[in-house]
């Protein structure tokens, strides 16, 4: 089992191309400069071109000669995840693909193509890239998906909210994120399963950043966003740095050692902190029903199939 992973572990990436979403800030950001510091060529996806174009130059500053370049795509519309994985499917490879991108506890928003937010950035924009994307994958041998999850895949109703899937009927800031985070694991196992049931050589594995100090609470409003702004500043002690929260990113994105159907988290009290290590899911997380559920729904969502 693979323990006390941090960005120093980080093997060569010379020749390797990843894709990283949300890659302007936080975790994404982390991972795309320790990546390209280790010699891989990183896309760096971006919502913002502004802040994405800042992002290269971050990480031009921490290493003159990086091969980095920006590749603009909003999840929360289908045209553009469709537009960024036409570019992305240009390069000549592909070895990983890291769906870090999402949004927490935002009041309730509905995506360009209608789908409630949090599910519909969290998961369905990343499940479409991957489906969009998945040829370009599979035609690098031993290309990676990596889906970035949270701790609270384990709260809330520990369920997809399928009868209410837009919150038509009900919407809970906090029960809807974990949800999404639910979803995402759920789409990283049955992923995986379908490709080893193909014999492909490409795997899905999972990370968690555990309590990391990000920008990732910057949607949350009311009395939550309140009390969010003023405990975090007092927890700072006990959380890792963005940095620090990367790690289980790179493990699962780079360490020659990942298996696939694997999930990786910090390895401190709670998976709170620390560096990283494999982890383990709840029990909804790899219900085989409602993974089958979910993988069918998200087609019929997104116009997406993966066809595998």
């Amino acid at each position: 089992m693979i323990t006390n992973f941090t960005d120093t572990d980080i093997p060569d990436q010379t020749g390797k191309t990843f894709f990283v979403t949300g890659a302007n800030t936080g975790i994404g950001f982390e991972a795309a400069k320790a990546i390209a510091g280790k010699g891989g060529r990183v896309l760096l996806g971006s919502r913002n071109p502004e802040k994405g174009k800042d992002a290269l130059a971050r990480i031009a500053d921490a290493y003159p000669g990086a091969d980095i370049a920006l590749v603009e795509i909003d999840l929360a519309d289908l045209d553009s995840v469709r537009a960024a994985a036409d570019s992305v499917a240009a390069e000549p490879r592909l070895d990983v693909l890291v769906n870090n991108a999402g949004v927490m506890w935002n009041p309730k928003t509905m995506t360009k193509d209608g789908f409630e937010s949090q599910f519909g950035i969290n998961h369905l924009g990343h499940f479409a890239l991957t489906g969009l994307l998945l040829e370009k994958l599979e035609a690098t041998p031993n290309s990676r998906v990596v889906t970035i999850s949270s701790n609270g895949h384990r709260l809330g109703d520990r369920d997809i909210y399928w009868d209410d899937i837009n919150a038509d009927e009900n919407y809970h800031p906090r029960r809807r994120y974990y949800a999404s985070k639910l979803a995402n694991l759920l789409f990283t196992y049955e992923l995986d399963r379908r490709l080893q049931a193909r014999g492909s050589s490409t795997i899905a594995v999972a990370a968690h950043p555990g309590g990391s100090d990000t920008e990732l609470t910057r949607y949350v409003s009311g009395p939550m966003g309140v009390l969010t702004r003023i405990l975090t500043p007092l927890m700072r002690r006990f959380m890792n740095t963005a940095a620090q929260g990367a790690w289980p990113t790179e493990l699962a994105a780079t360490a020659p050692e990942v298996e696939g159907g694997q999930y990786f988290g910090p390895g401190g009290r709670g998976e709170m902190a620390g560096p990283a290590r494999q982890v383990d899911s709840n029990g909804a997380s790899k219900d085989l029903g409602k993974a089958k559920r979910l993988w069918d729904l998200s087609i019929e969502m997104t116009g997406v199939d993966p066809a595998i």
